[in-house]
C-alpha cells in the first residue's frame, strides 16, 4: 500500500513561515513609522523624523537652504543625537552660529515620555552653544505650518512675529533667519517678549496676532 506523508509538517511549516513575515513586516512599520519630529531652525529650516527606537528616518528640508542641507548631510538611520550633531557640525551651520546666529531645536510630539526623552538629548547635543533655544511642542499645530510652507519652528517664531506686526507674511519670514526673526521680534516688543491680547492665533489664513514670548540667548527649554 502506498503510503502518503503526513500534511502537518508541511502546514506548521506555511504557520511559522507566515508568523515570520508578519512579524518582519510589523517590525518594518514599527521602525519606519515617526512618532517624532526635531525641527531645527537657523536660516535653513530642517525637520527630521524620529521613530521609536530615536533613529532618524526621514530629513526634510522647509526652505531652499534646508532642502540643500538635507540633499548633503546623510543622517538617515543615525541615532537623533547623532544626527543633530551631525547637522550642527556642518560648514554650514558651524559658519553660521560662528556669525552669531540663533539656532532654535524643537521637538514635536504627542508622547510626553518619549519627547522629554529626545528634548534631554537635543539640549545635550547644544550644551555650550549660547544662542541655541531647545523646546518641545505637540503635533496640533504642524500641519497648519507645513501648510504655510514653513518648518515648525519657524512657524511659531511666525506667529510671535505677527503678534507684533500683523502685516508679515509667512513667505518674507519664510527666507530670514531665525536670528533676523528674534531681533525683529525684540525690536517691536521693546523688551525683548512679544505680548498680545488677541485670542487668535496666527496662520496663513489669519494673520492675526497670538500671544507668545520670544527667546534668544542661551540653550534653555520651553514647553
Amino acid at each position: 500500500r502506498q503510503r502518503h506523508s503526513p500534511a502537518r509538517p508541511v502546514g506548521l511549516a506555511l504557520a511559522t513561515a507566515a508568523c515570520a513575515a508578519v512579524v518582519v513586516l510589523g517590525g518594518r512599520w514599527l521602525y519606519f513609522t515617526p512618532t517624532a519630529h526635531i525641527s531645527i531652525d537657523i536660516n535653513p529650516s530642517l525637520e527630521l523624523g524620529v521613530n521609536r527606537f530615536d533613529r532618524v528616518i526621514s530629513v526634510q528640508g522647509w526652505n531652499d537652504d534646508g532642502t540643500a542641507l538635507a540633499e548633503t548631510v546623510e543622517v538617515t538611520n543615525l541615532s537623533y543625537t547623532d544626527a543633530v550633531e551631525t547637522i550642527l557640525a556642518t560648514d554650514t551651520i558651524e559658519t553660521l552660529l560662528g556669525q552669531d546666529a540663533v539656532v532654535e531645536i524643537g521637538v514635536i510630539g504627542d508622547d510626553d515620555t518619549h519627547c522629554e526623552r529626545l528634548l534631554a538629548g537635543v539640549q545635550a547635543c547644544t550644551d555650550g552653544q549660547q544662542n541655541a533655544h531647545c523646546y518641545r511642542a505637540g503635533t496640533e499645530e504642524v500641519e497648519q505650518a507645513h501648510d504655510c510652507g514653513l518648518s515648525y519652528g519657524k512657524y511659531r517664531a511666525y506667529q510671535e512675529l505677527a503678534a507684533l506686526d500683523p502685516s508679515v507674511t509667512p513667505e518674507a519670514v519664510q527666507g530670514m533667519t531665525m536670528r533676523e526673526i528674534r531681533d525683529r521680534i525684540a525690536a517691536l516688543s521693546g523688551d525683548g517678549t512679544t505680548q498680545s491680547t488677541a485670542e487668535t492665533p496666527a496662520s496663513c489664513e489669519n494673520p492675526a496676532p497670538q500671544q507668545g514670548n520670544g527667546h534668544h540667548g542661551g540653550s534653555h527649554h520651553e514647553e
